[in-house]
């Protein structure tokens, strides 16, 4: 059990001219002893950072504390000694790769557990229980690399559970989750709260399907100087604009027979180690339309689209503009194709957010159109005052708006998404939509997105793809 104080705290990431500014000032707030809060913000507000220091991360591998403290249970949290500390607060980061250090499942959940210095006799059935938790007992000895982007995530929920923490931070946890594993994995935190009587502070911008868990909804603002409790009543507001939305009846077409295949696949096997995760007698994605991908985690949307990427192997025929995508010299499948990663780091290959930008206007197949028009893309997107941000620097929703804008400047004739909207904001979501669809339209581009996400997306995509029972398949709604 425990309580955390923020007094009057007011934090820093210095820049190498030597300023401060300020990314949270002067902010307080107490989340209750063994109580379910949720904090919520826009994106780039400092929720993560703010996570960070609680946890006990910052300042000691990051930023400044310029003013105040955060306390557990009446003690600053800097006067905790690491090895008792990872015992009272665990944290879950936004992106689960930053926090993974083994190759396989187990052996990450042992390693956390010998860094706590739990006897060895303990261990194999603490794994156990909390794998078992989480229900992913059939990814125990999977490969960490070979998981799904929700897997993953399942896999750093059940490493907290392991650990046994009296306080369990999350940050953006069900980011890449579908929204069955989203609620499941919601009751299972609940569990934790009531029955372990866990204080569990959650941060996400989606507020779906928390009301029925959380006591406590904080708010802080997007420029990081106040930090709000709600009351009940504005609260169940604010939830109330985030109730689950029924896509049942948005209807969308079928292909027609004018539309013309930019992909095309026969007998398409997809595996990924022992397990078959597509088996595709045939399917042809259309030239100029954007199509969605959905499906449960672990199917294998995101393996599809490497496929298509030519970073998977794959069995059968795989065209891209009837030439084998296997065949293709990757320089040219290059200028035809490109992938916008899961996990946005990793797309990132210079330093600062104007550099990134260069790069890719260097390279853009439509340089001209994007100079004219980026400055206003930057400012809708509210990245116009960070170009001299180092991009490792910016929160998650910054380098997913940063992410996707440059991979659009690229202009290659098809884009491939994976998971873009993941930890954007409603306002960011809408804006980041809206270019992608003034982009395709002007551009000619092929867009596959897969996503969880589906509010809105109506407006988005022409056609939607389901994947199950190693199948795919072209459906008429959203749901």
């Amino acid at each position: 059990m425990a309580t955390i104080s923020i007094n009057h705290l007011s934090f820093s990431y210095p820049t190498e001219d030597g300023q401060k500014p300020l990314t949270l000032a002067d902010v307080s707030a107490t989340f209750p002893d063994g109580g379910f809060s949720l904090l919520t913000g826009p994106s780039g507000s400092g929720k993560s950072t703010l996570m960070k220091i609680m946890s006990g991360l910052y300042p000691k591998f990051g930023g400044v504390i310029t003013h105040g403290e955060i306390q557990l249970n009446h003690t600053p949290i800097s006067e905790i000694p690491e090895t008792d500390r990872g015992q009272l607060i665990a944290m879950m980061f936004q992106n689960p790769n930053q926090q993974f250090a083994m190759d396989t499942v187990e052996r990450e959940l042992l390693f956390t557990l010998e860094n706590q210095c739990v006897p060895p006799s303990e261990m194999m059935s603490r794994v156990d229980r909390a794998l078992e938790y989480v229900e992913i007992t059939a990814l125990r000895h999977r490969q960490l690399n070979s998981l799904s982007g929700g897997e993953k995530q399942k896999v750093a929920l059940a490493v907290i559970i392991a650990m046994k923490a009296d306080t369990i931070l999350l940050d953006e946890p069900f980011a890449s989750v579908d929204p069955v594993a989203r609620q499941l994995l919601l009751s299972k935190l609940a569990k934790l709260q009531h029955e372990e009587h866990k204080t569990i502070i959650i941060s996400d911008h989606d507020l779906e399907d928390y009301d029925a868990y959380i006591d406590h909804l904080f708010v802080l603002n997007g420029t990081g100087n106040s930090l709000t409790l709600l009351n009940e009543t504005d609260a169940q507001e604010k939830m109330a604009a985030f109730q689950r939305q029924d896509t049942s009846d948005q209807q969308l077409s079928l292909p027609t027979k004018v539309d013309q295949p930019v992909i095309t696949a026969h007998d398409l096997s997809l595996t990924a180690g022992t397990s078959t995760l597509l088996k595709q007698p045939e399917i042809n994605f259309f030239k100029h339309h954007i199509t969605l991908l959905t499906g449960a985690n672990g199917t294998g949307k995101s393996t599809l689209l490497m496929a298509l990427s030519k970073l998977h192997q794959y069995d059968g025929t795989l065209l891209l503009n009837q030439k084998e995508i296997a065949k293709i010299r990757n320089n040219q499948l290059y200028r035809q194709v490109a992938l916008v990663f899961q996990d946005a780091d990793q797309q990132f290959l210079n330093v600062s957010v104007a550099e990134e930008l260069a790069l890719s206007l260097k390279n853009s197949q439509a340089a001209a159109y994007f100079k004219e028009r980026l400055p206003g893309f930057l400012e809708k997107l509210q990245l116009d005052h960070l170009q001299d941000h180092v991009v490792y620097t910016l929160s998650g929703g910054q380098k997913k708006k940063l992410q996707i804008l440059e991979m659009l400047i690229m202009a290659t004739p098809v884009l491939l998404f994976d998971e873009p909207f993941t930890g954007l904001d409603f306002s960011s979501l809408q804006t980041i939509m809206a270019i992608m669809k003034q982009v395709a339209h002007d551009c000619h581009q092929t867009m596959l997105i897969v996503s969880h996400q589906l509010f809105g997306l109506d407006a988005l995509v022409d056609y939607h793809v389901t994947l199950a029972n190693n199948q795919l398949q072209y459906v008429e709604g959203l749901a």
